[in-house]
């Protein structure tokens, strides 16, 4: 086994390190978590003036870490067959969405050096680091293959939202806009009315005064109620479907798995890796497995007992010979 290979499966909790490549993984995952909280507590001035230099250097050496980290993924990616071999495949790789989460963990550091920019966009930047555990919680990965499994209907929804939201300013314009010209005295101006009361927030700051303003309002917050809550529904219902999915997948690995009839060490560990690659949780791989190994059992053919199995002797008597 080759280092680069030692490596990427170190990244993939692969292989038989598997202990290690978890202590990895946990050390990153709490390096992420310091360093968004080192930006939160960066933003209060007076932790900023007295630990000024410690948030320097633990933002130096994190860099310099995660930069090492992005480097080895990039040169390790060949490994994975999905990216392809050569330039061409850790090109592929470095065009993936987590390559260039990784890249903006680092981006911000080296930009700040390079040109005068402000430090509050360059900590807001930084704190785009905290996407990076999306690479280490299967849970995250799943809301990011619902988002996009769902997202022809999310952005219907969303395409509806903003057609109510314009007619709702258009029509509290037509009944408001002389009574309260501040805040109806344009359409542009009413949106903001129309989308807090759409999305059911009501924020108070600006109320309808007239009788047909006030009935307008109210059909609009019934409407909002609905709208509002159809966005969930969907990401609700694709969570379902993804997890169905999942369950699936997982249990026609462990079907392929269960095949020969045995599990050995090397099989226990890649169930457990296609669990945590799926994001299923222990109890729903406990029940997928149950149910892969009452139906092998239920299909395997047995053969009728001759025999006593405590003692030995025939169940039945024979018959002698004519």
């Amino acid at each position: 086994m080759t280092l680069r290979t030692r490596i990427f499966e170190l990244f993939e909790l692969r292989g038989p390190a598997m202990r290690t490549a978890r202590l990895l993984n946990t050390l990153l995952i709490l390096l992420i978590l310091i360093n968004v909280l080192a930006v939160i507590l960066e933003s209060v001035d007076n932790y900023r003036r007295a630990y000024a230099r410690e948030f320097w250097w633990l933002e130096v050496v994190s860099v310099a870490l995660f930069t090492l980290e992005y480097l080895l993924r990039v040169w390790v990616s060949v490994e994975n067959s999905a990216y392809g071999r050569g330039w061409r495949g850790r090109l592929r790789y470095m065009l993936s969405p987590m390559a260039v989460i990784d890249l903006i963990a680092i981006l911000p550091f080296y930009l700040g050096m390079l040109f005068t920019l402000d430090t509050r966009i360059l900590r807001v930047l930084r704190l785009l680091r905290v996407f990076k555990l999306t690479r280490h919680f299967a849970v995250l990965e799943v809301l990011g293959s619902v988002l996009r499994n769902e997202a022809k209907t999310l952005l219907s929804a969303i395409f509806v939202m903003l057609i109510l939201v314009v007619l709702s300013a258009a029509g509290i314009y037509a009944l408001e806009r002389t009574v309260q010209p501040e805040a109806f005295g344009s359409i542009p101006r009413a949106m903001w009315w129309a989308t807090v009361t759409l999305t059911t927030v009501g924020y108070g700051d600006v109320v309808p005064q007239t009788v047909g303003g006030r009935l307008l309002g109210v059909v609009i917050t019934v409407l909002g109620v609905g709208m509002a809550a159809l966005p969930a529904g969907i990401i609700a219902s694709g969570f379902t479907s993804e997890l169905a999915r999942r369950r699936e997948a997982y249990e026609l690995k462990a079907m392929a798995v269960l095949s020969d009839g045995e599990i050995s060490s090397a099989d226990r560990q890649e169930l457990i890796k296609a669990r945590a690659d799926l994001g299923l949780d222990r109890t729903d791989a406990q029940q997928v497995l149950r149910k892969v190994a009452t139906e092998s059992l239920a299909s395997m053919p047995t053969a009728p007992l001759t025999v006593c199995p405590h003692c030995g002797k025939p169940l039945y008597e024979q018959e002698p010979e004519r």
